[in-house]
């Protein structure tokens, strides 16, 4: 298997891959290019992310600048996305993200994992989990979510929280780390 192959079946994968490398400086560029257009410039931003991004659900997608990711291409976003300033998305695995969902400013969704051995750690080897976030949801201001999370549908995750445990349905949830609040009624 090729390092890419790795990095997306959930293996342990060398990070240092000239390939994987070359990936992520051409989606700097495009990223770059994104966060430095006029914010009006609505229809070049919409074609940017839909060149950038693995799928989106409609034209009714917002992502305020600036916007980070790693590859983009495992970014998957349903209809009427709304992101706001400095959504980043390390992507190294798949990030799907269902209809009608609003994302805070200062969000990170993180797939990438680490080893806490620091001799393994050093070696650049790292493997990669997908992030799951169902429709109607609602992510507050700062939140962090970790590798492997699922959201569930009309969930609303508090400001400031880190996501370290799937969320079911029908919930707030808020903390670090995040945990249920309140159940809502579907």
């Amino acid at each position: 298997m090729t390092e890419k192959e790795l990095m997306l079946s959930g293996l342990p994968y060398s990070a240092e891959d000239l390939i994987l490398l070359r990936e992520l400086n051409a989606t700097k560029d495009v990223i770059h290019r994104y966060n430095a257009l006029l914010p009006s410039q609505e229809e070049e931003k919409r074609a940017i992310l839909k060149g950038l991004l693995g799928a989106i659900g409609d034209d009714h997608i917002c992502i305020n600048q600036p916007f980070y990711c790693d590859y983009g291409k495992q970014i998957r976003v349903g209809k009427r996305f709304f992101a706001n300033f400095h959504f980043t998305v390390l992507d190294e695995a798949p990030v799907t993200i269902g209809d009608d969902c609003f994302i805070g400013p200062n969000v990170s969704i993180y797939t990438a994992c680490h080893s806490t051995d620091p001799v393994e750690r050093n070696s650049r080897r790292e493997w990669a989990l997908p992030v799951t976030i169902g429709d109607s949801v609602w992510i507050g201001g700062s939140v962090t979510i970790l590798p492997g999370v699922s959201i569930g549908n009309g969930v609303t995750i508090g400001a400031g929280s880190v996501v370290t445990k799937d969320i079911p349905d029908n919930v707030v949830a808020a903390g670090n780390p995040c945990r249920i609040i309140r159940k809502l009624k579907p």
